[in-house]
């Protein structure tokens, strides 16, 4: 049963390794030097010559309890291993020599005794391993006299296995044996104490991490210096490796090798029914809450072509913050390690207890638009490696109160590559090949170093080391002269405003009572943008398709006919939003998605057919609704809300609404309007793809949802909203380009502005304020079909029949040439 004391006990453990030597006198670590503690050895090692006797016998039942300690022996140790007749004082003398090495690669101890096990909940921990071997020191009645066989190396040989062998000396027979990898803590006891003759370590058994239990094993010599010799050949046991365990002799002939480990990294939450659930992660940050105790999941799969084998973890650690110092991580109870079935991924999970003040930062409540760092790092010990390698992950985090509830989660664990860099040493034993650790990088440290950041932000990092909260930082993009790739940005399904959410709620309930009347506060709240967890929903209500049987029956008929263009369609497709994951893949789900969608809105409207503007317009649909509800919006914008109107009788439509912007400019930006005239700028050279693909071919996802949560609610006209908006935001910017310059300015620049939401909503908000309304654009609308017609009259007749024929003709004839024109302007 776990007390406070080995509860508290955890973080007293001086160790950030799993096999650690203390009270070494100096205190020693397998990553440390251990000369000082050969030095001892050799000192001490003429005084150990005495003859010893056994100290006890196993005279009473091996699972009685001693004192407040659940003493255990292991099954393996019989009564029939040992004399029943011997008692203190008496049986055979045994020497205490200098220890031997056997021909089976093991170091032989003699005179030693083993005192007996106790169960124990905190494995590292020094306060409990010093309790338990005072008190089964005090109680030794029940004492074992053993020799104890120490393997030379952590792997062994085919008859030593890489195991510690109990002996009984009397019968040459083995007692009991544990499997090195399993030991996780060494100890000796305190030099002024009367342990001081006592060593002991911590093992783990079972046969899975449910199952396993941890059990301290305490042991007894009668020399003092013998126990530095003892604690010696453990320790130099995890740091030798036989040469047959590297899989490829050309493998060690390198001098230096690099070896790639992939590291996934999840956490879990308590969910207050016995178990944990995996914690929801959005854009590359975890989503905690308050007050809930968590597990730590770390998996290691080696991906290069040096192949090492994981022999164990011997530290789990976390830290608020990023650039953490190592001593400044705090250590995490494991309970579980090993390989997966497969034997390719070593997996290590531990419980977080957030209650600690050193964690206080990640149990408390964040600031909206602010995020927290944390690191987690996981010490592992490698064959064929002297040293132990750290993995150490950085990633951000947002705390919600203790009742969150959330919309939107991915299981999808936080991936980072690290690169070990190995140089191959020189050892005094032939038999052993050992690497030395030169470099680990992770992949995000060589990146931010190829990006010229590993100076930039010092003082920022040095403020996450302590824990400080961040602003949320967008993501890193390059601000150089490609255009952004259609389908770029990640859009949050966090709703953190529980009065927006109520809101809509509200709305919802009584829109769908009576779908045929919106309610008044709809307009109101798509101006504050959707909720992305929404926006499928509300999108079909406002284009009036929300459950229309008719068209989604409909869809499911057309799909199943051919097109005369699906070999157009198939090649268009990984050009839509290639910068978006479900589209990324060829033959996935969501280009498979997308090819049907089309194919289906070219044959259902064979007038336009297939034009590759609206396949964009096709993709941010499918992003929020199936396929049938996809296709029914889009039939409803190209019908009811006209967009297809753009497309037809060779784009007469559309020059229309390029005469009206041009005029909107003169109207309320003239020295812009002024500025392109003298240029010779014309409009339809940077707005076409705005018209033909409402926003969606260039601007980020986050402002694209937007635009069309307000088109969708506005009206058609809308449009020219957002057109105004964009104009004004760069006034000053395309005022100081020349022609040249505006047009890249258009093509990269102005889509890179809106990559974060905080400049997205800023520019809706503009556009919802932008003088633009229907008396405006009909006026105008008024004056270029006067102009048309005026310019029709000062022709001839005959002149112009001919030029109405040609044109009609050469329509007809360049209407491939003329789609392949807008397609070059939306894909350039």
């Amino acid at each position: 049963m776990e007390d406070a004391l080995s509860r508290s006990s955890v973080e007293s453990s001086s160790t950030n390794d799993d096999y650690v030597v203390v009270n070494g006198e100096p205190k020693l670590k397998i990553t440390g030097d251990i000369n000082d503690l050969n030095d001892e050895v050799s000192q001490s090692s003429k005084k150990m010559a005495l003859t010893l006797t056994p100290s006890s016998s196993l005279g009473t039942d091996p699972q009685s309890p001693i004192s407040s300690v659940d003493n255990v022996f292991p099954n393996s140790l019989s009564t029939g291993a040992i004399s029943e007749e011997s008692t203190p004082g008496e049986g055979k003398g045994r020497s205490m020599s200098l220890p031997g090495i056997t021909d089976e690669g093991y170091t032989t101890f003699n005179g030693v005794t083993y005192l007996g096990c106790a169960l124990v909940n905190a494995p590292r921990s020094e306060v409990e391993i010093y309790r338990n071997m005072s008190i089964l020191n005090e109680q030794s009645k029940q004492a074992i006299p053993i020799e104890l066989l120490v393997p030379r190396t952590s792997e062994g040989n085919v008859r030593t296995n890489g195991v510690v062998r109990l002996v009984d000396p009397g019968t040459d027979t083995d007692i009991a044996c544990y499997k090195i990898h399993r030991i996780l803590f060494c100890a000796r006891g305190p030099s002024d104490s009367e342990e001081k003759m006592c060593f002991a370590f911590t093992c783990s058994h079972g046969d899975s991490p449910d199952s396993a239990i941890f059990q301290c094993h305490v042991f007894r010599c009668e020399l003092h210096e013998a126990v530095a010799k003892i604690l010696y050949s453990f320790a130099t046991s995890f740091r030798r490796l036989p040469k047959t365990s590297v899989r490829s002799a050309s493998s060690i002939s390198e001098a230096e090798v690099t070896a790639v480990f992939s590291v996934n990294l999840e956490f879990k939450e308590d969910d207050g029914k016995g178990s944990y659930s995996t914690c929801p992660k959005d854009k590359n940050m975890f989503k905690f809450r308050c007050d809930y105790d968590k597990k730590i999941v770390i998996s290691v799969t080696q991906t290069g072509n040096k192949e090492l084998r994981i022999e164990r973890c011997f530290g789990l650690l976390l830290s608020p913050g990023r650039n953490i110092k190592d001593g400044d991580m705090h250590l995490i109870e494991m309970n579980s390690m090993g390989y997966s079935s497969d034997g390719r991924t070593y997996s290590i999970s531990g419980n977080w207890d957030i209650s600690e003040e050193c964690f206080k930062v990640l149990n408390t409540e964040t600031p909206k638009d602010t995020r927290v760092f944390l690191t987690v790092a996981v010490d592992l010990v490698i064959c064929g490696i002297q040293e132990p390698v750290r993995f150490a992950i950085e990633t951000k985090a947002k705390i919600f109160p203790h009742n969150e509830r959330f919309w939107y989660f991915t299981k999808k664990p936080h991936q980072e590559q690290f690169y070990v860099k190995l140089k191959l040493t020189e050892t005094e034993a032939p038999d052993v090949v050992q690497y030395e650790v030169v470099e680990v990088q992770s992949q995000t440290q060589i990146d931010r170093q190829k990006a010229g950041m590993s100076l930039q932000g010092l003082k920022f990092n040095r403020q996450m080391s302590e824990g400080v909260q961040s602003p949320q930082d967008p993501e890193e993009e390059s601000d150089g002269d490609e255009p952004l790739l259609s389908g770029s940005g990640v859009v949050s399904k966090e709703v953190t405003d529980d009065n927006l959410l109520e809101a809509w709620h509200e709305v919802l309930v009584k829109w769908h009572q009576s779908l045929s009347q919106r309610p008044k506060q709809v307009q109101q709240l798509a101006r504050k943008g959707i909720p992305e967890a929404l926006r499928g929903e509300v999108w079909q209500l406002l284009a009036g398709c929300h459950d229309n049987s008719e068209l989604m029956e409909a869809y499911r008929v057309l799909i199943t006919k051919e097109s005369p263009t699906e070999s157009v369609i198939q090649r268009d497709i990984n050009r839509t939003f290639p910068a978006h994951a479900f589209f990324k893949q060829s033959g996935g789900l969501g280009q498979d998605s997308l090819y049907r969608i089309s194919k289906a809105y070219s044959v259902y409207d064979e007038e336009i057919g297939y034009v590759q503007g609206l396949s964009f317009l096709a993709a941010a649909l499918l992003l929020h609704m199936p396929e049938e509800q996809a296709f029914s919006v889009l039939v409803k914008i190209c019908f009811d809300y006209e967009l297809r109107d753009l497309f037809k009788q060779g784009f007469e439509v559309l020059h229309l609404k390029f005469y009206q912007l041009e005029r909107l400019m003169q109207d309320m930006m003239g020295d812009l309007y002024e500025h392109f005239t003298e240029m010779g700028l014309e409009i339809h050279m940077f707005a076409s793809q705005w018209f033909l693909t409402l926003f969606t071919a260039k601007f980020p996802l986050f402002l694209v949802f937007h635009i069309l949560d307000l088109f969708l609610c506005e009206g058609k006209d809308f449009i020219f909203n957002v057109a105004i908006a964009l104009l004004k935001m760069s006034r000053k910017d395309l005022l100081a380009l020349d022609f040249e310059g505006v047009l890249k300015y258009f093509r990269v620049h102005m889509p890179k502005k809106y990559r974060t939401e905080e400049a997205a909503k800023e520019l809706m908000a503009v556009a919802v304020s932008a003088k633009v309304n229907s008396k405006k654009l009909k006026k105008y609308e008024k004056e270029y079909i006067t102009i048309k017609e005026q310019e029709m009259q000062q022709e001839d007749p005959i002149e112009r029949m001919e030029r109405t024929l040609l044109k009609a003709t050469k329509t007809a004839l360049n209407l491939p040439r003329i789609c392949r024109e807008a397609e070059r302007i939306v894909n350039p």
